[in-house]
Parts: C-alpha cells; sequence; structure tokens
C-alpha cells in the first residue's frame, strides 16, 4: 500500500529513536503532511503511551531549520558558511575526492563515522557497510553505547537475552539500577506501575536522584562506578544467611561454590566504604532481594559507561541466578534483549565485500585522537546519523580535529548539526517516516515494519539511496548496490538461523506492522556460554585476562579535581537529538548541574549560581542545583545541549576518551572535574 499517495488519513508507524521502548505509533496527515504523532493503543507493549519527544516530533520534522538541499563550505571550518548545490554536483565533488584519495593515500584514508540516530536496520547498518566494505575503508568500532556491558553481560548470560518486559506485571520487586526509567524507559514505569497495584515495591539505584529516583519507594544513591561492589556486597549476605537456591545454582549454573568463597571480602562493612551506601542499606536490599519472588532488575546504560563498567554489568548480571529468579515469571533482569531478533546481518551487511581488504578498526570513542593523531592520517570523514561534534569524549580534540583543513568532511543529516558546520559537504537526510525499514527493540520482543508516509522534504535523501548513488559514483555496479530497501529487508528475514524469529517474514510484518519474537522455553535449553550455563566463573574471562569471579575494580586516576563528573541523559532530549529544536529546548528549559549541599556551603556556592565546571581537558558553564539529590564528590549534568553563543555548556569538552574494560566502551562517567562560582 502506498501511504505517501494518500493526503489524508491514519498510518501506522514506529519511533525510530535510540530508545528501548520503540513505540508503535499513529501518523495523522493532512493535505500530505503528518500534522500529529500519537501512539498506537493496539501495540501490545506500548499500548498508546508515548513520551513528549515523539509527541513534539512533528516540530522536528518540519522544522524551518531542517536541511532541505544539499551544501557545499564557502566559509572558514566551522563557520557554517554554506552555499546550495545539486545533488550531481555534491556526489561528483565526493566521489572525486575519494578516488583521489584512495589512489594517492588508499582506502583506509577514509573513515566513516555514524551511531543509531535512526533505528532502521537497513538504513543505519545496510548500505553504507556494504559500500564501506567495498571500498575497503576503514572500520569504525561503534562503541559509544552499551559495548562494555554488553560484553560483561554476555560473559555471564551468553548473549543480549532477559526477562519478557510484559512478564514484569507479575514481579514483585524492581531493582532499577543505574537507569533513569522515566526518562529513558518510559513503557518499563508503566509496567512497574501495574505490578506496584498488586504490591511491588521499587528500588533505584543511582549516582543521581532524578525522576526515577523520586518516582521510587526507596531511592539509594550511590558512588559512581562503585556498582559491582554493591553488587558482590549482596552476595555475600546473601550466602551468609542461606538466601541462594542452592537447586537453580547446582543445575543451570557453574562457579557457585569458587563465587561462595570469593564474596567473603566483600562484607557490608567493606562495601559500605566503597560505595557510600550505608550498611545497613546493604543488609535491608539483600534480605529484601533475598526473601522477594519474583525479583527484577533493570540494568541500565550508565554503570558501563565507567572504566570498570563491563565488570560493573557482569556483576549485577549474576544476581538473578543466585536467588533462582529467572525460572520465575516476571523475574530475571534486562541489560537488553537484542538476541531475540537479531536477523541475517551477513545479508544485509556483506562484509565478505571486505575480503583480502588490509583495513584497520578505529574506536568512535577516540575521534580525537584518530583525526589528530593516526598514523596513516585520516583524509576524509563521513559522518551520518551521528553528531561527534557534541556526543563523542574529549569534545575539544574532536573539534581540533574537525577544523583540520586538510581533512575533507562530509556530513549527511536533517540539521546543520555542530559536526555539519565543520563539513565541506553536507547532505540532506530524510526522517524515518519517509523511509521504509524494519526495527528490532533491544528492550521488548516485537520486529515493526515502518513503510513510508510522507515524500522526502524538499531534496533530502535517505541513508540507502544516498549510499546507492555514491557507488554509481564510485563505479561499483555490482548487483549488492542495486537492491531496493524491500529486497534488503526480505535479505535480513530469509535465512536467518535465529530460532526466535521463526515464522516472521516480510509479507507477515505488512499485514501486521509488528510481530513478536517466538521466546518460549529460553531456559529450558543451552545457553550461549561455553558451558551451556549462567557462568559465575568464567573461564573464557580468565582466558582473556579478566578475573574470572565477579570482581570490584576501582576507577583509575583522573587528576587532581574534587568531583566526580557525570553527564547523564535529560527528559526531553536522546543525546543531542532535539537539542538544537526550540520545542523540545523550551520543555527541558535550563542546562543545570547538581551538587550537594555540603560541597556548596565549602565553596560559597549557592542554589542558581553559574559555575564553571573544568578540568585539563576542557570546560563548560552551567547553573547550579543545590541538594542532596547527589552525594557528596558528586556533580552531574542532564542532556547533550547544542552550541549556543549566549552559554557554554559542552560537557563533553570534560569526559575522558579512555577505552573501558570491555568491548572497547566509552568511560563518558569516570570523569573528575572542579567547579568554581563565576
Amino acid at each position: 500500500m502506498n501511504f505517501t499517495a494518500q493526503k489524508d488519513g491514519v498510518f501506522p508507524g514506529v519511533c525510530s529513536l535510540d530508545c528501548p521502548d520503540q513505540c508503535g505509533l499513529l501518523l495523522h496527515k493532512q493535505d500530505g503532511k503528518i500534522v500529529k504523532i500519537e501512539g498506537d493503543p493496539n501495540h501490545p507493549v506500548t499500548k498508546g503511551n508515548i513520551c513528549n519527544k515523539v509527541r513534539n516530533m512533528t516540530a522536528r520534522i518540519y522544522d524551518e531549520k531542517r536541511l532541505a538541499y544539499p551544501l557545499k563550505r564557502v566559509g572558514p571550518k566551522g563557520s557554517g558558511q554554506f552555499a546550495r548545490i545539486s545533488w550531481e554536483e555534491a556526489i561528483e565533488t565526493i566521489t572525486t575526492r575519494w578516488r583521489k584519495l584512495i589512489d594517492i593515500d588508499g582506502p583506509t584514508s577514509i573513515l566513516p563515522y555514524s551511531f543509531y540516530g535512526n533505528m532502521g536496520r537497513i538504513n543505519v547498518e545496510g548500505m553504507d557497510r556494504r559500500f564501506f566494505h567495498r571500498m575497503g575503508a576503514s572500520l569504525l568500532d561503534r562503541t559509544i553505547c552499551n559495548s562494555a556491558g554488553g560484553v560483561g553481560y554476555n560473559y555471564t548470560m551468553g548473549g543480549a537475552f532477559g526477562t519478557d518486559p510484559e512478564d514484569t506485571v507479575h514481579s514483585k520487586l524492581f531493582i532499577m539500577w543505574g537507569i533513569n526509567t522515566v526518562s529513558t524507559n518510559m513503557h518499563q514505569v508503566v509496567l512497574a506501575e501495574q505490578a506496584r497495584k498488586n504490591g511491588a515495591q521499587i528500588v533505584v539505584i543511582d549516582v543521581h536522584k532524578n525522576q526515577t529516583g523520586r518516582w521510587a519507594d526507596w531511592f539509594i544513591p550511590i558512588l559512581p562506578g562503585t556498582d559491582s561492589a554493591l553488587a558482590l556486597g549482596l552476595m555475600h549476605v546473601l550466602f551468609a544467611e542461606n538466601l541462594v537456591d542452592e537447586a537453580f545454582l547446582q543445575k543451570y549454573t557453574v562457579g557457585h561454590e569458587e563465587l561462595r568463597a570469593h564474596i567473603v571480602q566483600y562484607d557490608p562493612a567493606t562495601v559500605s566504604t566503597i560505595t557510600g551506601v550505608p550498611v545497613d542499606s546493604i543488609y535491608r536490599l539483600a534480605r529484601m532481594y533475598g526473601e522477594t519472588s519474583p525479583s527484577f532488575i533493570r540494568i541500565g546504560n550508565g554503570i558501563q559507561h565507567h572504566d570498570n563498567g563491563g565488570m560493573c554489568v557482569r556483576t549485577i548480571a549474576c544476581l538473578p541466578a543466585l536467588t533462582g529468579q529467572w525460572l520465575l515469571k516476571g523475574g530475571g533482569a534486562i541489560k537488553g534483549n537484542k538476541g531475540f531478533l537479531e536477523h541475517n546481518k551477513q545479508a544485509v551487511q556483506r562484509p565478505d565485500l571486505l575480503q583480502n581488504k588490509q583495513t584497520r578498526m578505529i574506536n568512535m570513542n577516540e575521534l580525537g585522537k584518530a583525526l589528530l593523531d593516526a598514523d596513516p592520517p585520516v583524509r576524509s570523514l563521513f559522518v551520518y546519523t551521528s553528531n561527534p561534534a557534541i556526543v563523542a569524549p574529549d569534545g575539544n580534540r574532536v573539534r581540533e580535529g574537525l577544523a583540520r583543513e586538510d581533512l575533507f568532511t562530509v556530513v549527511h543529516d536533517l540539521f546543520l548539526t555542530e559536526t555539519a558546520r565543520y563539513a565541506d559537504i553536507v547532505l540532506p537526510a530524510t526522517s524515518s517516516y519517509e523511509n521504509m525499514d524494519f526495527y528490532t527493540s533491544y528492550w521488548h520482543h516485537y520486529i515493526q515494519l515502518q513503510q513510508p508516509v510522507m515524500e522526502p522534504y524538499h531534496e533530502s535523501k535517505s541513508n540507502t539511496e544516498l549510499f546507492r548513488l555514491l557507488a554509481k559514483g564510485m563505479g561499483y555496479h555490482e548487483q549488492e548496490f542495486q537492491d531496493t530497501d524491500e529486497q534488503m529487508i526480505r535479505q535480513a528475514l530469509h535465512e536467518n538461523r535465529n530460532p526466535y524469529m521463526d515464522g516472521i517474514s516480510f509479507e507477515a510484518l505488512v499485514e501486521n506492522h509488528y510481530r513478536k519474537a517466538n521466546i518460549a522455553g529460553y531456559f529450558e535449553g543451552k545457553m550461549a556460554t561455553p558451558s551451556g550455563k549462567i557462568e559465575l566463573y568464567s573461564q573464557l574471562m580468565a582466558d582473556r585476562g579478566y578475573p574470572p569471579l565477579p570482581t570490584y575494580v576501582p576507577l583509575p586516576d583522573d587528576g587532581p579535581f574534587p568531583y566526580l563528573f557525570v553527564p547523564g541523559p535529560n527528559h526531553n532530549f536522546l543525546n543531542s537529538t532535539f537539542s538544537n529544536n526550540a520545542k523540545h529546548i523550551k520543555l527541558e528549559k535550563t542546562p543545570r548541574l547538581h551538587m550537594n549541599a555540603d560541597d556548596a556551603s565549602k565553596t560559597g556556592i549557592v542554589d542558581g549560581d553559574m559555575v564553571r565546571v573544568w578540568n585539563d581537558r576542557g570546560e563548560c558553564e552551567l547553573m547550579v542545583s543545590v541538594g542532596d539529590n547527589v552525594l557528596p564528590g558528586v556533580v552531574v549534568s542532564q542532556g547533550l545541549w547544542a552550541d549556543s553563543p549566549q552559554s557554554k555548556h559542552f560537557v563533553n569538552a570534560l569526559t575522558p576518551d579512555r577505552i573501558a574494560d570491555m568491548g572497547g566502551g566509552a568511560t563518558f562517567f569516570s570523569g573528575r572535574v572542579d567547579v568554581e562560582k563565576r
């Protein structure tokens, strides 16, 4: 059915944001224009509830600042001075420059840089992968978000498999650990509220008493980067007071005896000194967890953004096994559930096109280093579905690299982002409502199809269409660059080795634009760990040089600065998305720094002051909120705000670009800063 040809009506849609909820939507059109976006009440999980970000999405897709035509730079890098050009000139300029670079410096002088600004599978990791594999460009290690925790969780559980969130209505205890659920996973809140009506309790463990902390029955503040120590302290009490499920441990785990001996050292008094959590709170939480079934842990993204982030998640992931929660409906944990919806990535991304090419891998968290220090140098950067000038760590180094006059930069986006202002060529991108794509949630178990609902905005093009044009310009005439979006979706769903996706086809998604993975009997089969069981002791970790048992590893020294700094998410942006849209800025109001009252009083800072936040990487200015929302020695900001001439709130100027313990992950939350009144 051609939805774009229909000027009026209500059409099914999918939220494309990098968010676990991945809501089903209804898109209302009048005279060919989307005038209203609301939730689809028939979606089995999201049930018509959507966040303000999406409810106000029409303000974004029709924003007067949205890019309409290709542009070329006519002023200094970073000045934002551009002139309109044609698509023909843009493609010819890019491909001519790339062919010269390949001849002189080789294809690895070209670096793609992208992440999941659009979660559509063929647009964000389809034709682009084929193109750069065929070229032999430098590979990007896309590890900025969940890789450290994903690897840590996999060591324990064997893959991205967890509780069905729909079952959590049966839970009697929720532990929201390192996740601002109200702002970043709102439908888990809805499900928890249903359970709460039946007597469930909600505990939140976090470094900041944000909206989720205020919603909880019990908020437990913790010092950043110490979560594994708290989990080990809970294990200490569970074993000591015989609150573990011995039958489950015997049948479904390996290493429980080794773990029992190992956690003796993590007594509550020791753990309290490390974490800032009082001894009686450690005992109370452990007993609550050991005596309440079913209990459920929602493991958030925040805890993995530390130098020890992989081990933090690996450790917390062991807890449900100790009390046998995995066999109970509504028990267990969720870090991510994407394993249930894995598609045929080989067919979509075609890594075989990379065969016999001498490539290198560059970690996206080290973009500043790559642009300034790589040998051989990066000569061209192609950025899409990402905004590294705002989101990448050690941001001043990133911008220094982007300012290189000899770096040929192309950006494909909906807006003239901070990154695009450094580009030589800027290309207008479509929104997800202008594309065909399929979406797989990493929280619930539904795959969804989006068919185009609106015509492309002016001359904007999708990622798949853009890379077909670039392939033609580069002389890549193979069939894989001729495939349509529908053909690529069919390839993704065809001959998929994931048994949980059995019976899901393109035709099924067209008929009913969401389908659930077949997850029945997950714990009845063999798990994907080397032992086939939950690995409390991991020989694979030992073989790779990690402690084989869950272990607390302190954060490294980040300089002589008094405060641990955590730049968390806010309610109305998603990373830098929406930060340049007037409607969402109005909703979020002002960027703030949360500071403990005792710390503020010692430095003469009062609530509402403007403060300078700084370290040896950079500085920013924020309005301070003084209170008890953070522990002494901790300061927290919220949101990645767009650059503004009136203010200096570039928080990623302060963040380290060190690599986490596992998965090449980011360490955004392991930095230290000083704070002084302006």
